[in-house]
């Protein structure tokens, strides 16, 4: 059998090709440059740092309803299994270290020395709350105290710094109400006690008329107090329940503004 001819080459004389079949010639160049570019956009997303230093490492995938036990290790918050102490996942926050951490659900509850406070679980973080003008009394003092459960389903938070009590739910990490202190008065979180669904804190006042002003009483609603008009603490989905609004304010419970 005969081979097939070899095509025969272009002469200057030939004819132009088609401007179809000299298109793809002219867009290549272009077609390069966007995935070069989009190449390069890619990397520049992946190098960015992470919010709040957030370095969370996961050693062993375990099933979702298992609750970890959890310990401060160096400068990391570890989640490690009853059985045999294995590391489920490591949390770490660049230039940090944790003060306290508290279990909440499945849950870490984390307070860091500079001030912020962090919700994790093996999925990710799933939030960040800062306390205003905490960073330094933190350094001097410690964390003892400061992370409060305010209910046995756990979920309400307290974060006690000396200049106010803030209350987060726990599902978003919303803020639901502050109590700030007495004018010339402290809170002393580490001197706070449970008695049922109540959380007792110490507010020491100089010029307090008798002990009882010195201590603040607390629950998932807000400041224990006469009348007082119930908050709905639940997050979607949940049972609803009252709201504080303009129309109907308490000043027993100063609420955070909605978002």
């Amino acid at each position: 059998m005969n081979a097939s001819p070899r095509p025969r080459p272009r002469l200057p004389t030939d004819p132009p090709l088609p401007s179809l079949l000299r298109r793809p010639h002219r867009l290549l160049p272009t077609t390069l440059a966007l995935l070069l570019a989009a190449a390069l956009l890619a990397a520049v997303h992946h190098a960015r740092p992470a919010p709040y230093g957030d370095r969370l490492t996961v050693h062993a995938r375990v099933a979702p309803a298992v609750a970890p036990r959890l310990r401060m290790r160096g400068a990391a918050v570890e989640a490690y299994g009853s059985r045999g102490g294995a590391v489920h996942w490591t949390y770490a926050r660049a230039g940090r270290r944790p003060l306290a951490v508290l279990p909440a659900r499945r849950d870490a509850i984390a307070l860091w020395d500079d001030g912020l406070v962090t919700a994790t679980d093996a999925t990710g973080v799933r939030w960040h709350r800062a306390l205003p003008a905490a960073a330094d009394w933190l350094a001097a003092h410690g964390g003892a105290g400061v992370l409060r459960m305010l209910d046995p389903g756990t979920r309400m938070l307290a974060v006690v710094t000396p200049h106010r009590i803030a209350a987060y739910r726990l599902a978003d990490g919303d803020l639901r109400w502050v109590l700030p202190a007495r004018p010339g008065c402290a809170f002393a979180p580490a001197r706070a006690v449970h008695r049922g669904r109540t959380i007792l804190i110490a507010q020491p006042c100089p010029a307090a008329d008798s002990w009882s002003g010195e201590i603040v009483a607390v629950d998932a609603l807000g400041p224990i107090a006469p009348r007082r008009t119930p908050l709905g603490n639940e997050g979607q989905g949940e049972r609803q329940g009252e709201h504080h609004s303009a129309e109907h304010p308490h000043t027993g419970n100063l609420v955070a503004r909605p978002r």
